[in-house]
């Protein structure tokens, strides 16, 4: 097999297109934007022009090469970053480190996608899918990835590295509630005690829910965002709480919504509503192990700096695709650091490795497949 020549000029080139269409998650007109550009940057390599998938009025695109099973490649063009960023963070390279909104999580990582994908021999064999609401933990897109991943041998995930560029094996499944406290709203000076406070009956219920946390098993359950009442004068009738969870495990994502759900109001008379749940599954070294060995074996041939691994807590789409049970190996993006904060970068030097490690890895995937299927061995 073998290496091809990576234009990195074209590569940063594709990226700061993306970069400078802002898109962020919640503004479907701009992740619409965004979506034509991706497009037709994809369709320039791939010589073919993507499906364009829109619900709820999030536009997704994928791309299938020759029929299944395939190797999918998983992506997603929408950002943190709200409008405006870009003005003050604008697109630059800078003594090799990239700048700009996104550029870290995801964009850079999508554009050598293209670049893989394009430098195969033939790309058929391959499933390309890119979302628009994975920062929203991908509610409209979910059911699109499970189906493509259903399909796949493999999924490969560009998102951004680990420290040092470390491929992700491991990440916790995520949790999203809200927890509504009903009371009742009366005066604080008049009648006080015909109330029923629901600022009060929270602060019982917040560190009842962090108390489901357990350290040794690597849970979180964190208390986050809170309002509650109107106005200085009254009793609040009404207060809501957020809770961000974390687990390595289903059981300790199932132990832990168990526990929300089963929660009680302290105060005669408030009442208890959750909303929200298991939103991504654990990817578990399980599922990843195999490819990660693949990864290494390919930067060895190739003579590519080595991957380490690592597990985070932070969760992408690859929880989705592993949650169907399809082997699944995440990080394979740009090199850098700083996702969602304001010093986000990409090490400008580690660029075209890790193209060529994307495009060894998929060369070594697509030969796996069963005999007669395009890209497969004959």
């Amino acid at each position: 097999m073998s290496q091809p020549q990576i234009d990195l000029h074209r590569l940063l080139a594709d990226v700061r297109e993306l970069v400078e269409i802002e898109s962020p998650s919640a503004d479907l007109d701009a992740v619409a934007r965004s979506a034509e550009v991706v497009a037709r940057l994809g369709a320039a390599h791939l010589g073919a022009a993507p499906e364009r998938l829109v619900v709820d009025g999030v536009t997704h695109l994928r791309w299938r090469f020759g029929p299944g099973p395939r190797v999918l490649v998983l992506g997603h063009h929408d950002t943190v970053w709200p409008h405006g960023t870009l003005e003050r963070i604008p697109y630059a390279v800078t003594d090799g480190v990239l700048r700009g909104p996104g550029c870290f999580d995801m964009l850079t990582g999508l554009v050598m996608a293209f670049h893989a994908v394009a430098a195969l021999p033939s790309p058929d064999g391959v499933s390309l899918l890119v979302t628009g609401d994975e920062e929203l933990g991908s509610p409209s897109s979910r059911a699109l990835i499970e189906a493509e991943a259903r399909e796949a041998s493999a999924v490969l995930v560009l998102e951004a590295s680990a420290d040092g560029g470390a491929l992700k094996t491991a990440r916790k499944g995520t949790s999203m509630y809200e927890v509504e406290v009903v009371g009742r709203a009366a005066h604080a000076g008049l009648e006080p005690e015909k109330g029923v406070n629901a600022t009060l009956e929270l602060a019982h219920q917040v560190p009842a829910v962090a108390a489901l946390s357990d350290p040794a098993a690597g849970t979180t359950a964190t208390p986050t965002s809170a309002s509650a009442g109107t106005t200085l004068n009254t009793v609040p009738g009404a207060a809501r709480f957020t809770v961000d969870v974390r687990a390595w495990s289903a059981a300790e994502q199932e132990r832990v919504d168990s526990g929300i759900r089963a929660l009680e109001p302290v105060l005669a008379g408030a009442k208890l509503v959750v909303h929200g749940g298991i939103n991504r599954p654990p990817l578990e070294e399980a599922l990843s192990g195999a490819l990660f060995e693949r990864a290494v074996s390919v930067a060895t041939r190739l003579g590519l700096p080595m991957p380490g691994e690592a597990a985070v807590g932070g969760a992408s789409d690859g929880n989705f695709a592993a949650g169907v049970g399809t082997p699944t190996l995440d990080g394979l993006g740009a090199v850098g650091g700083g996702a969602h904060a304001e010093d986000e970068h990409v090490l400008v030097d580690r660029v075209v490795d890790r193209t060529l490690l994307l495009h060894g890895l998929l060369e070594e995937l697509l030969a796996d497949l069963p005999a007669g299927v395009p890209g497969g061995r004959p």
